[in-house]
């Protein structure tokens, strides 16, 4: 029983944006079908660390057969002492036969699966004439939201980055990444605007289509900042008490979940439905539906949307195997006998 084992730079070197992107697409519209299951989010916080794990696990059937489990870590302080913040290890398993195939970091796919998924909500639900991204979160995830936003929707003129709590950490992306999207995605955004901006109201304003990314307990962009047909993709909110965006905003859009039980349960939705401000019976479907066509998008060019994207394993499950495809075609990696 031979099982391939990849680091994360190994990952990194063979895995790409637009086939995850297309993976990605793909697993969404599986479970809308019925053909996945999610099985029950475990997560914690280690308060004197300010830190935070989760265990994701999930089975998709169709062509993927797969199913496995990753436990991630995000110790922000690592930074201050050397050692990478976000770190973690899935397993991946064959279901025609349960045995392992594949065991590898999963910080690098994690983050890949999270781009495809921010900017799939942005192509599926924004403005088809939308020109200004906002990226609210200028951490580890924010390039890759931006790359695979542009890859979907190449008319994007101008990029916006806010980071509430690092201005200069917004002012270090801006700078730098119009070379990683070259160097890194093979993404030519040479005719791309990259602004740090130190005013969220200021950037919202702007912004047709907006990316949440942080770690935000309390709302980092209120109602009254946000301009007719905004979209919003919020992948930040993914524990209990999490929340990015005001309640308030939800009032009246067309929300969409990756997972509506998970969504009520740890998403962007949770506080909102917990305070009145939305029900659970006005989310209009999950992102595969809408992928689908079986339920309706936007229809206008005033609505506001929202795509609660609180993470689902499956999706990491296809981005791993076909790393670890293209890995075995490449001869990297390790495989040994279990």
């Amino acid at each position: 029983m031979s099982v391939l084992i990849l680091t994360r730079e190994q990952v990194q070197s063979v895995i790409d944006m637009r086939e995850v992107l297309e993976k990605v697409r793909g697993v969404y519209q599986l479970k809308s079908k019925g053909e996945s299951v999610i099985w029950p989010l475990v997560n914690y916080e280690f308060p004197q660390e300010n830190a935070a794990m989760d265990i994701r696990s999930g089975y998709v059937m169709g062509d993927e057969q797969l199913h496995g489990l990753k436990m991630l870590n995000n110790f922000p302080a690592n930074t201050e002492k050397g050692l990478p913040p976000f770190n973690g290890l899935m397993m991946v398993y064959d279901s025609n036969t349960g045995i392992p195939i594949g065991i590898m970091d999963a910080s690098y796919i994690t983050c890949m699966r999270t781009g495809a998924a921010g900017a799939i909500g942005v192509d599926a639900l924004a403005r088809k004439d939308a020109k200004t991204l906002m990226i609210l979160g200028a951490g580890k995830q924010a390039p890759f939201q931006i790359a695979a936003t542009l890859i979907l929707r190449p008319q994007i003129e101008k990029v916006i980055i806010v980071d509430p709590v690092n201005y200069p950490q917004a002012q270090g992306l801006a700078e730098r990444i119009a070379k990683q999207l070259r160097e890194e995605f093979s993404v030519d955004a040479s005719g791309v605007e990259f602004i740090a901006e130190e005013s969220a109201e200021k950037a919202v304003k702007q912004a047709d289509a907006v990316i949440t990314v942080t770690r935000a307990t309390k709302p980092m962009i209120m109602k009254d900042w946000v301009k007719p047909g905004t979209h919003f993709s919020c992948l930040g909110s993914d524990m209990e008490g999490k929340e990015e965006i005001d309640e308030n905003i939800f009032t009246g859009a067309k929300v969409y979940a990756d997972d509506k039980a998970q969504c009520m349960r740890v998403g962007e939705m949770e506080i909102p439905i917990a305070k009145g401000a939305f029900k659970k019976e006005d989310i209009m479907g999950e992102i595969g539906d809408l992928l689908l066509g079986t339920v309706k998008g936007r229809e206008n060019d005033t609505e506001t949307t929202i795509f609660d994207a609180t993470g689902l394993y499956i999706l990491d499950l296809v981005a791993a195997k076909v790393a670890i495809s293209k890995a075995k075609d490449a001869k990297i990696g390790i495989e040994i006998d279990m």
